[in-house]
């Protein structure tokens, strides 16, 4: 029961440190976006509706089973709970999401634009696999039913018209995936106005990267697809 406790307490002061650090790198603004991470089989943390990501209190994350609607605090979680509730039901090995809003990324997800990673190394590593879902009001079951069909086969989705949504083994992986999303979208905009045209590297290079680069062992997809494609 200590070791336990000592692990949620661990996690809760992570979720706070995510929150400042996306506050930091305008990763977030204002009350937007919010933040979890899996403490258990079947539990998990996520900020209450309404908390500030630049100062998070403890008692602005709420502890939620995965299996059902129980929340066990007094808070109210954010309205985003049953999307993260069913990334962690859905994705065993998931332990961290984040959904936010940040500028460029907020701003593609406006736009009919593909992110491409193949750009550069963290480009590869980090949106290995990027979806796309039609836009559905913030909260609702619509929203959540549309990120079931992507959230097997990609880690980091774009939600149109709304923002970005990564999630991934850590707390650490997921900040990383979405600083990198941020930089890869902010590329796109600045590349496109001085009428630059990226190069991307070629598949069998990206391939290559993935299953020899040494940085991780190769991800294996709940989808079934071959190999890291």
């Amino acid at each position: 029961m200590v070791r336990e406790q000592l692990l949620t307490d661990k996690i809760r002061d992570e979720l706070r440190a995510l929150g400042r650090y996306m506050i930091d790198n305008q990763l977030v603004w204002g009350s937007s976006g919010n933040i979890s991470a899996r403490v258990g089989e079947d539990s998990f943390l996520i900020t209450a509706s309404g908390a500030w990501l630049a100062d998070l209190g403890p008692e602005d994350l709420v502890a939620c089973r995965i299996s059902g609607s129980q929340v066990m605090g007094e808070r109210k979680p954010s309205k985003e709970f049953p999307l993260h509730q069913a990334i962690y039901a859905l994705r065993p090995e998931i332990n961290a999401v984040i959904h936010s809003s940040p500028f460029y990324g907020t701003l593609i997800s406006c736009t009919e634009a593909s992110i491409c990673s193949n750009w550069f190394v963290e480009s590869m590593y980090y949106l290995e696999r990027v979806g796309r879902v039609g836009y559905h009001h913030p909260g609702s079951a619509e929203l959540v039913e549309g990120i079931k069909g992507e959230i097997m086969g990609a880690n980091v989705l774009i939600l149109e018209n709304h923002g970005v949504l990564v999630y991934d083994t850590s707390i650490q992986e997921a900040r990383m995936a979405l600083h990198t999303l941020e930089v890869m979208c902010r590329m796109m905009v600045v590349s496109r106005s001085a009428g630059l045209e990226i190069q991307g590297l070629p598949e069998e290079t990206v391939r290559d990267f993935l299953s020899n680069s040494g940085y991780r062992p190769l991800r294996r997809w709940p989808d079934d697809r071959c190999g890291s494609r």
